[in-house]
């Protein structure tokens, strides 16, 4: 049976970011928890060791696998931030084309820095977000 790695925890938030080794990055990690925090109107929880989730949802697949997952969140990793959204919603790839300068995944959405996007289409992403994985999970 599949073993869900990436469960949420009682670590510190501030913790995480401030243990980040690169300055810039660590300055932008704390831009992304206000614009996050500020969007979702949820508290930050760490998941796993290293992604900080906002909110919650319970999915299960066809095949049986399921499990929980933060609705949005994002990681400071070392070559790149990683931004965590709904996977399956085409409006995701259309708010994408006007977000700046990024990559994806096929979950993830990478960035460099938070200087090199746009601000507000990252909200409209965290709202287009939760709003899919909120009517395709009701009852979570």
């Amino acid at each position: 049976m599949y073993k869900l790695k990436t469960k949420q925890t009682d670590n510190s938030v501030i913790e995480f970011i401030e243990s980040v080794d690169n300055p810039k990055k660590r300055e932008d990690a704390y831009q992304l928890l206000d614009i996050f925090t500020e969007t979702t109107g949820y508290k930050a929880k760490m998941w796993g060791p290293s992604i900080i989730g906002f909110g919650a949802y319970h999915y299960k697949y066809e095949s049986g696998h399921e499990g929980d997952a933060p609705l949005v969140g994002f990681s400071p990793r070392k070559a790149k931030i990683s931004l965590y959204f709904a996977t399956g919603d085409i409006e995701r790839e259309n708010l994408l084309k006007d977000f700046g300068k990024h990559t994806t995944g096929k979950a993830c959405v990478y960035i460099n820095k938070v200087a090199d996007i746009n601000p507000d289409v990252l909200q409209a992403l965290i709202n287009q977000s939760i709003k899919f994985l909120n009517e395709t999970y009701p009852n979570h």
